[in-house]
């Protein structure tokens, strides 16, 4: 199967523009990097574990580069297709359900309409 767009390729050129925004306003990017570290900070979840929420929060939010960045990461930690692909699962049942309850406030907002 083609890869629908070269993610390595996009990943490095991402980490270059990282770079140079962190060069530009670096305590953003220390702030950052002290909340990443303080979710490891327990060590109660592996790090493998970290990255496969990761993965599953990215595809929540819609973000490529965090897709491009945690998927080599899960996979140097040693995560299987099918550990990811369970996690996915989980996200596409959660933005589902988000997606159902928003409707209540469809018609809360058809109900506030005047003369409703």
């Amino acid at each position: 199967m083609s890869n629908m767009q070269d993610w390595n390729a996009y990943r490095d050129a991402l980490i270059g523009r990282v770079g140079e925004f962190a060069k530009l306003s670096p305590d953003v990017l220390n702030g950052l990097h002290v909340i990443e570290g303080s979710s490891n900070k327990t060590a109660i979840l592996e790090p493998k574990m970290h990255e496969i929420i990761a993965l599953a929060v990215a595809v929540t939010t819609r973000c490529d580069g965090c897709i491009a960045v945690h998927a080599k990461k899960a996979v140097e930690l040693g995560a299987s297709k099918g550990e990811i692909a369970e996690a996915l699962g989980v996200a596409i049942a959660l933005n589902a359900g988000a997606a159902l309850t928003y409707t209540a406030r469809v018609f809360d907002a058809i109900e506030a309409l005047p003369g409703k």
